[in-house]
């Protein structure tokens, strides 16, 4: 991987951080506050909107930092090692965590009239979506795997190509 392309991807990653600090520094409070003014018949939905939230934010940044310890691991040399699997089945169950938060967001609007059933039927189809993409990961962890293990086999073959020379 070229220096601009680590520079460029590091850069969106710090801005993408920065933005979901922001988020939860700023976003969550002003949303606590309107949230304040709901009805009372929707006054349930406050706690359960908020703890969605910020638990979601928090799985999006386990994400980028772990894509960061990734890129730096490819960056070394050193991606294909026992090592990266740590960090990618962090990223796979940070989008399962994510994808299990979509779907108890829907569940928790799904009684009663807060939200219009097509928006309940969105979010399930964004939780699949949000799966998919955990999906994705785990098909590239297994790439990863193989790689790894051709690896440690060409490191074997040139042990013993070594030890003949």
């Amino acid at each position: 991987m070229g220096k601009l392309t680590v520079l460029a991807l590091r850069t969106v990653l710090v801005v993408l951080l920065a933005g979901s600090v922001f988020v939860e520094a700023v976003m969550v409070p002003l949303l606590a506050a309107d949230l304040d003014g709901l009805n009372e018949d929707y006054a349930y939905l406050r706690a359960p909107f908020l703890v969605i939230t910020v638990l979601g934010v928090l799985t999006a940044q386990l994400v980028l930092v772990c894509v960061w310890r990734l890129v730096t691991m490819v960056r070394r040399g050193t991606v294909f090692s026992e090592a990266a699997f740590r960090y990618v089945h962090l990223v796979i169950g940070a989008f399962v965590a994510a994808a299990l938060l979509v779907f108890a967001l829907g569940a928790v609007l799904a009684p009663g009239e807060a939200v219009a059933p097509g928006v309940v039927l969105l979010l399930g189809g964004l939780g699949l979506a949000v799966l998919g993409v955990a999906l994705i990961v785990l098909v590239l962890r297994m790439l990863l795997a193989q790689a790894v293990a051709r690896d440690v086999e060409a490191a074997q073959m040139k042990a013993e190509l070594d030890e003949v020379i």
